[in-house]
C-alpha cells in the first residue's frame, strides 16, 4: 500500500511516524488483493479554525483509494494526536469491514439466485 503523509501545523517526529505506520499496516489486511494498488492517504495536524486548545485541538483523516471501488474516509479530533490516529483507525476499518461484509452477502445471493434459476430453469 501506498502511504503518503501531510503533517499541518506541526513536525511529524520519528515516534509518531511510527506509531502511525503500525496503525495504517493493520488496516491492509482489510483490502485483500487489492492492497498492493491502494493508495492512503494520511493527514495529521493541529484542527484549523475554532478552538486552538483544550480537548479535541489534534485531528487525523485518513482516505484509502482503490481503483475500481469507493474512497474510504474518516476524520476525528482527539486531545493527543495518538488518540486521533487510533480513533480514525477504528473508522476506517469499520467502514472496511461493512463493504466487505456487503460483497460477501450480494456473492451468497447471486450464487443462490443461478443456482435456483438451473435448477428450475430447464
Amino acid at each position: 500500500m501506498d502511504i503518503r503523509i501531510k503533517a499541518t501545523d506541526f513536525e511529524l517526529t520519528s515516534d509518531t511516524r511510527k506509531y502511525l505506520d503500525d496503525r495504517v499496516a493493520s488496516l491492509e489486511k482489510f483490502l485483500g488483493d487489492n492492497s498492493h494498488v491502494a493508495r492512503c492517504e494520511v493527514e495529521l495536524g493541529l484542527a484549523a479554525g475554532g478552538q486552538r486548545h483544550g480537548a479535541n485541538m489534534w485531528f487525523a483523516e485518513i482516505r484509502i483509494l482503490v481503483p475500481g471501488s469507493d474512497a474510504v474516509c474518516a476524520r476525528n479530533n482527539s486531545s493527543t494526536v495518538n488518540a486521533a490516529i487510533d480513533d480514525v483507525k477504528e473508522e476506517v476499518e469499520r467502514q472496511l469491514r461493512r463493504g466487505k461484509k456487503l460483497h460477501i452477502r450480494v456473492m451468497r445471493k447471486t450464487g443462490a439466485a443461478i443456482k435456483n434459476w438451473m435448477k428450475y430453469g430447464q
